[in-house]
């Protein structure tokens, strides 16, 4: 309840502060905004500011999540170095992502392996009980040591001083054996455009990922864990792409990242031979790879830390637990059900905003944002409410049927409007919208079927699964799209 959220609040000041989200992480040239450098002011206040407003940040971030997850249980729990720690992760991420690079990639690398060597250190300074005095001691002049990095870092790139050295691995393609093909033309325009969405935003899903791994992971290595802890350390490890998404999401749905009018469509695209329909499958196309390439990540981390730590028996051992309890085809079954779930949610959450952001309205994308902040507000105290009161509880169990019914109206309605206006714009063929409900209702029907295979007992009546198999998949909202995309194209 406590990590999780503050993990996520944590890699979106991350990603803010460095210019994560509109930057390229795996480019030569430095995130930070190149339209900055034509600023009035010195280096070091363009290196220090944002420095300064992110170390802050994060120590904010933790003061109040201490007081807030700790208040009034009693824990001991430090106060001042955690918030170090926090500041100068921060810090070092935005030198090291604001410095030019010699090779693509290379950033990633250089990032990842100084976080975590600053986190090893820590963990095994928790492992020996090291005081907070000398916690803080060792902390505290990693902060200024990464200002002074990042001036240097922020000057080179001021001056354009990008570094070259594709030449060292370009030798290597000399040698016959492993001398790559050469790349010939596109076979069409839409696959020059999703190779393009790949090249800008398909990288950033797996690259916040792979940052944040290495991080959860190694609380594996801690002596003595017990297993309800190590249970606790795998969920936020599979719950970390879907929350990851979301922020790789604000970029995906951006038209123009880079530019003044971050919500508009530059003449590059707009004038491409594509239509606005084709424009939305590249990106589509692209949050796929990103999603997958994530999970691949992950796929191989989880086995390699759990062998590597040896927990791998334990976590063994309590699933042949549950084998022997609910069977081997269930429990398959149901592994890969949560497994397409986990891989689901990620991409949905990558393209279901993709409605909003390419209307090019910045007022609909920041109603968004408040809307979207302001229901979580509210849906933290009904909540609350809820669990206080139990014939709240029983009422609202009572009417959940008619509640998902009422949303599932609400969503075919919408579909139905949009499926309209796709039609009259032709923005979409025939065929493509016959396949698109089609490959829908597939879909729909095959999640019932599993759901009604699962867990089909007098406690879940099957038309309240079908309901939930209805509202799981989406539809109206990505169907929106090339919609919004039109609509900004042609403003």
């Amino acid at each position: 309840m406590v990590a999780v959220p503050l993990t996520a609040t944590f890699m979106y000041f991350l990603a803010v502060f460095s210019f994560g989200l509109t930057g390229d992480l795996a480019a030569r040239q430095s995130m930070y905004p190149a339209r900055m450098f034509t600023l009035p002011v010195t280096t070091a206040a363009l290196a220090g500011w944002p420095m300064l407003y992110g170390t802050a940040v994060m120590a904010i971030l933790w003061l109040a999540t201490r007081l807030a997850g700790v208040w009034p249980s009693g824990v001991d729990v430090p106060v001042i170095w955690p918030a170090l720690l926090a500041a100068a992760l921060l810090a070092w991420a935005q030198a090291l992502t604001w410095m030019p690079y010699g090779l693509p990639g290379l950033r990633v690398i250089v990032t990842m392996l100084w976080l975590a060597v600053i986190d090893t250190i820590v963990l095994l300074a928790i492992h020996f009980d090291v005081s907070e005095i000398v916690m803080v001691a060792g902390l505290a002049p990693l902060v200024p040591l990464a200002f002074l990095v990042a001036r240097f870092a922020v000057a080179r790139a001021r001056r354009g001083d990008v570094p070259d050295r594709r030449g060292i691995v370009a030798h290597l393609g000399q040698i016959p054996a492993v001398q790559p093909s050469r790349r010939g033309h596109f076979a069409s325009p839409a696959r020059a455009q999703a190779w393009f969405e790949w090249r800008r935003h398909g990288r950033s899903l797996p690259a916040l990922v792979g940052m944040l791994l290495p991080f959860e992971l190694a609380l594996l290595f801690i002596p003595e864990n017990t297993l309800a802890f190590i249970f606790v350390i795998l969920l936020a490890v599979l719950l970390t792409p879907p929350l990851m998404a979301v922020f790789a999401a604000a970029t995906v749905r951006t038209a123009n990242p880079h530019g003044r009018d971050s919500y508009g469509v530059t003449p590059f695209i707009g004038t491409r031979p594509l239509t606005s329909a084709a424009l939305i499958a590249a990106k589509l196309k692209a949050t796929i790879w990103s999603t997958l390439a994530a999970w691949l990540l992950v796929v191989v981390a989880i086995p390699l830390a759990l062998h590597l730590s040896d927990t791998g028996s334990m976590v063994i051992e309590r699933a042949r637990r549950v084998i022997e309890a609910v069977g081997m085809s269930r429990a398959v079954v149901t592994l890969l059900l949560i497994a397409l779930g986990l891989i689901a949610t990620t991409w949905k959450q990558l393209v279901q905003t993709l409605y909003i952001g390419m209307t090019g309205r910045a007022w609909m994308v920041k109603g968004s944002v408040f809307l979207t902040l302001t229901f979580l507000f509210l849906l933290g105290l009904i909540a609350e409410w809820i669990i206080d009161n139990g014939s709240v509880q029983g009422a609202l169990w009572d009417a959940l049927p008619v509640i998902l019914a009422i949303l599932v109206c609400v969503k075919m309605s919408a579909a139905a409007w949009i499926v309209t206006r796709l039609y009259r714009s032709r923005l979409l063929s025939d065929r493509m919208l016959v396949t698109g409900a089609v490959t829908w209702s597939v879909v729909v029907l095959a999640l019932y079927g599993l759901l009604v295979w699962l867990v089909s007992t007098p406690f879940f009546p099957r038309y309240l699964l079908a309901l939930v198999a209805i509202l799981a998949i989406p539809l109206a909202r990505l169907s929106a799209a090339p919609l919004a995309l039109a609509w900004n194209r042609h403003r």
